[in-house]
């Protein structure tokens, strides 16, 4: 755990600032400083072993597979909602091409007409330089890149090789610190590839290291399909703690199998605390066949309060957000807990 009086370089490579709590506080109303500023505050006044943050991805990665598009009204109407649970990290879009995801066509307008919460980021995903200026000037603070542990997925998602995907990212890294912009990566496909099967820890290891070494302040690992289990997540993450410390790393678990919440449960023996899930389990993954949703973050916050972790997020509040959109979306709510704990409300 860091020093409280002292952020230092780990946490975001390119800067370093000496802030107590009370400056913290004065200063998180300022965008290009959230992120920085919130996990600082959130070690400062929450023991590393008890708080987990949350990263909520549903609005970008939960309704990115959607077939029905989103009006774009919905779209803020969720950030805004889930913002107000407690969630100090809500992803709000992704910068593609409308070609490849029609669904995040409208991604400035959601920029321009969300409610942006003190002490609350919204990043967006930025699979490119152009993507990364459009989401510039559409008011991002935060951006987020990704890459694959294996290769024959990272050819059929983005078209290129697992190098050279992330030498693509250079220039996104580049104009990011250009611009104090805190970039987040992804890796995909950590625990089981749907075209090579298993992925060696090794191989996650190394593109999570080059992430890092790039400049991303956090890495999050996931398990795309969600095929993993309790004891591949123990290897994979044995391996990646070599080169990178439990602090600045991330799991993202689908539920395919329902084993989402024993997996996280497995990570948080090697003390990982930043947790991605989706409201209602929304998503899947495009280029993914098999991927069903995102482990619902109602279930992932019901189980950390049993667990006896703090999350600063309001579960029932939270649930209510997992009814709205499941009801705009006309689909049931993939959240396990969301129908027992509204029996007893």
């Amino acid at each position: 755990m860091l020093p409280v009086q002292t952020l230092r370089r780990q946490l975001i490579p390119h800067r370093s600032v000496t802030l107590t709590a009370t400056s913290l506080l004065r200063r998180l109303t300022y965008p290009n400083h959230n992120v920085v500023l919130r996990d600082a505050y959130l070690r400062m006044t929450h023991t590393a072993p008890s708080f987990v943050k949350i990263v909520e991805v549903g609005p970008r990665d939960g309704l990115q597979n959607e077939k029905k598009v989103v009006e774009t009204a919905v779209k803020v109407e969720l950030i805004n909602r889930l913002a107000e649970t407690g969630l100090s990290v809500v992803e709000a879009t992704s910068f593609v091409s409308p070609k490849w995801v029609p669904q995040m066509a409208d991604n400035s307008q959601v920029m321009a007409q969300i409610k942006r919460l003190p002490g609350v980021t919204y990043p967006v995903l930025t699979p490119n330089l152009k993507g990364f200026e459009s989401a510039l000037a559409a008011g991002a603070t935060e951006v987020a890149i990704f890459g694959a542990a294996s290769e024959a997925f990272s050819r059929r998602n983005i078209n290129c090789s697992i190098d050279e995907s992330l030498e693509r990212f250079r220039s996104v890294m580049e104009a990011a610190q250009a611009h104090d912009i805190a970039v987040r990566g992804y890796v995909s496909c950590v625990l089981g590839c749907p075209y090579e099967g298993d992925v060696r820890p090794e191989a996650v290891a190394r593109v999570a290291k080059r992430l890092l070494d790039m400049g991303c302040y956090e890495i999050s690992l996931g398990d795309t399909i969600g095929v993993g289990t309790p004891e591949s997540m123990a290897a994979m993450l044995e391996e990646v703690l070599k080169y990178i410390p439990a602090r600045q790393l991330a799991v993202h678990c689908h539920d395919t199998y329902g084993r989402a919440l024993v997996n996280i449960e497995a990570a948080l023996k090697y003390d990982i605390r930043v947790v991605d899930s989706s409201v209602a389990g929304l998503g899947g993954c495009p280029y993914a066949e098999g991927a069903t949703g995102n482990v619902a973050t109602e279930d992932v916050v019901h189980r950390l309060n049993a667990l006896g972790y703090s999350t600063g997020v309001n579960l029932e509040q939270l649930i209510g957000v997992g009814e709205y959109i499941s009801q705009y979306l006309a689909r049931p709510n993939a959240s396990h807990v969301s129908p027992s704990v509204n029996s007893k409300l």
